[in-house]
């Protein structure tokens, strides 16, 4: 028997042997066998908590997966140059540039956190990389278009952003069609196994609230401004349901998309109303208040966010997710 099924059996007992003998409490008898004394100052977790604290090992790395790993670094840093390039050739400065321009930046953290997801093999890197691709290309499309003048950025813009697009393409083809890469991202042992296309509805709901946002602050931006296009009942009318539309939404959609993972059919429902309030809302705002060139740069990545997340709610309809107990790592 092992030591801890022997401690756990003398504690048992000592009430009644106590009683019994009259030893003090806590003292073995004579010829009592007992398990070796536990470590001082040790605490023993329940096996939920344990696991919380548990260190991740990542995947053994292979050729493709350091190329991949590579390939996300050079286009975090292309991010850079091109925000620096276009800073160089804007005929404008102010706020709406701002905004736009320190959320293109923070793709920079995003490329690094795929970086790691892939290194740990996750599966999410997959749908985490679409989006990630697909969103970076807008916001800096939306950066490089002349807002007045010419129809085409200066030539180091335009250069430039074609590269930023060629190396996001060649991220997601090697996410989805690299069999290397996707040995690597399926060579670890999971808890719980979800499908991709489940994943591909939690990353979706948990951008909801940050493309809501960022119009939403271009918007209050020009709400102060001679660009204002609506008067200030109509502005400030729109802007108060665009912001509860973003708090609301978003927490429902990131709560709700967790319950997702976990195969609840309710769940599935709130993040699809969630998908499709957002899907006719949020473009009706940048639409009223930013106009044509607004719903362009800030209403279509949210569209297509929104749009993935609904074809991956109807392609993952009937996947369940299961949990394998034996799993440790």
């Amino acid at each position: 028997m092992a030591p801890e099924s022997l401690r756990d059996a003398a504690r048992r007992q000592e009430p009644l042997r106590d009683a019994a003998s009259g030893a003090p409490p806590g003292e073995p008898l004579v010829g009592e066998v007992v398990g070796p004394p536990e470590p001082p100052g040790r605490v023993t977790l329940p096996p939920w908590l344990a696991r919380l604290f548990e260190r991740e090992r990542p995947v053994p790395p292979t050729p493709a997966s350091r190329g991949l790993r590579a390939l996300l670094l050079v286009t975090a840093a292309t991010v850079v140059i091109v925000e620096v390039v276009n800073l160089a050739y804007a005929a404008e400065a102010g706020w709406t540039l701002f905004v736009r321009s320190f959320w293109a930046l923070l793709r920079v953290i995003g490329f690094l956190a795929l970086m790691r997801a892939v290194r740990y093999g996750r599966l999410a890197s997959r749908p985490f990389g679409l989006i990630l691709a697909v969103t970076t290309v807008f916001a800096v499309a939306r950066l490089a278009e002349p807002r007045t003048g010419d129809f085409l950025p200066p030539v180091p813009v335009l250069v430039s952003f074609f590269v930023l697009l060629a190396e996001c393409a060649l991220i997601v083809w090697l996410l989805y069609r690299s069999d290397a890469v996707h040995q690597h991202l399926t060579g670890r042992q999971v808890r719980r196994h979800i499908p991709a296309w489940v994943l591909t509805v939690r990353v979706a709901a948990v951008t909801y609230a940050a493309l809501l946002s960022v119009p939403l602050f271009v918007a209050v931006g020009e709400a102060f401004t001679d660009e204002r296009r609506q008067s200030a009942a109509v502005t400030l009318a729109v802007l108060v349901a665009w912001f509860v539309l973003t708090i609301v939404s978003g927490y429902i959609a990131a709560v709700a998309s967790y319950f997702v993972l976990r195969g609840h059919t309710w769940a599935r429902w709130v993040v699809g109303i969630v998908s499709v309030v957002v899907l006719a809302t949020q473009p009706l705002f940048c639409f009223v208040l930013l106009g044509v060139d607004g719903l362009i740069r800030d209403g279509i990545p949210l569209i297509v966010t929104a749009g993935l997340g609904l074809v991956a709610l109807a392609r993952s309809r009937g996947q369940a997710t299961w949990y394998d107990p034996n799993v440790t790592d």
